[in-house]
C-alpha cells in the first residue's frame, strides 16, 4: 500500500471551478486506474481556500501511472493558475 496526501491551498475566487475538475479528476482515477484503491476529496469550511486528498494506491509504481496518465496531466495543466500552494506528500506502508 503506497498512501499520498495532498494540501492544496487554492485561490478563493477559483474555489468553484477548481472542486469540479478534483471531483472528476478523483472519479477517474477510481474508474481507470486499477492501482487506485481510495482518492477522497476532503474540505473544512473553517478553511474556505483549503483542500485535502487522501489516495491510497497498491504501490508506488501505481502512483506513477496516475502521474503519467492523460486525465491528470489534463487536470493539472487546467488546476495549475487556481493554486496558490500545494503540499504533497506519500506514505508507504510498515509490514510487520
Amino acid at each position: 500500500m503506497f498512501a499520498v496526501t495532498v494540501t492544496f491551498e487554492v485561490f478563493e475566487e477559483r474555489m468553484q471551478d477548481f472542486l469540479p475538475l478534483m471531483r472528476r479528476n478523483a472519479e477517474t482515477s477510481l474508474s481507470q486506474e486499477p492501482g487506485c484503491t481510495q482518492f477522497d476529496v476532503c474540505v473544512d469550511p473553517s478553511r474556505p481556500n483549503e483542500v485535502f486528498l487522501y489516495e491510497l494506491y497498491a504501490d508506488a509504481a501505481a502512483f506513477d501511472v496516475h502521474l503519467n496518465s492523460p486525465h491528470f496531466m489534463d487536470f493539472d495543466v487546467k488546476t495549475s493558475p487556481m493554486i496558490a500552494s500545494k503540499a504533497l506528500k506519500t506514505f508507504a506502508q510498515v509490514n510487520p
